[in-house]
């Protein structure tokens, strides 16, 4: 599928690549499908769900775990059946960012993760019923040296 992206210019992504969100993302329920594209240089970290059907709408996203490796999220019982699964583990999850500048002052949704059932493409973004985790951990919290950010 040839798909125009906000971010990459046009790209071909395949059909069994597509992410399909019953509910949408929260604040976008109309958007059902998605696309999860690598930005360059990223090391597979730093990402960009890209909507199948509005070019200009994507969200950039981190694998939470390479920010906090000791990242543990939980979903409820129905979150797991509609996902298909029997466990958290059995997930891959996503953070959503909100891009600033200098990037340091970005933050990260660990709060409301995206989880993806990646052997099926089901994909629901949760709210973790923990008090562990907030909605705008800045990036300079995870800092990897001195005034060093992850990205």
């Amino acid at each position: 599928m040839l798909l125009q992206t906000k971010y990459f210019g046009e790209v071909e992504c395949p059909e069994e690549h597509l992410l399909r969100f019953d509910r949408g993302l929260f604040g976008f329920e109309e958007e059902k499908e998605f696309f999860l594209l690598p930005f360059q240089g990223g090391e597979g970290s730093l990402l960009c769900f890209q909507s199948a059907r509005t070019p200009q709408l994507a969200f950039v996203a981190m694998n939470p775990f390479s920010l906090k490796p000791d990242y543990a999220p939980v979903l409820t019982v129905e979150e797991l059946h509609a996902l298909q699964v029997e466990r958290s583990e059995d997930l891959c999850f996503y953070a959503l960012c909100v891009v600033r500048s200098p990037v340091a002052d970005s933050t990260v949704n660990l709060r409301c993760p995206v989880a993806v059932n990646d052997r099926t493409g089901l994909a629901m973004q949760v709210i973790l019923e923990t008090e562990k985790y907030h909605m705008r951990h800045r990036l300079s919290e995870f800092s990897q040296g001195e005034g060093e950010a992850p990205c």
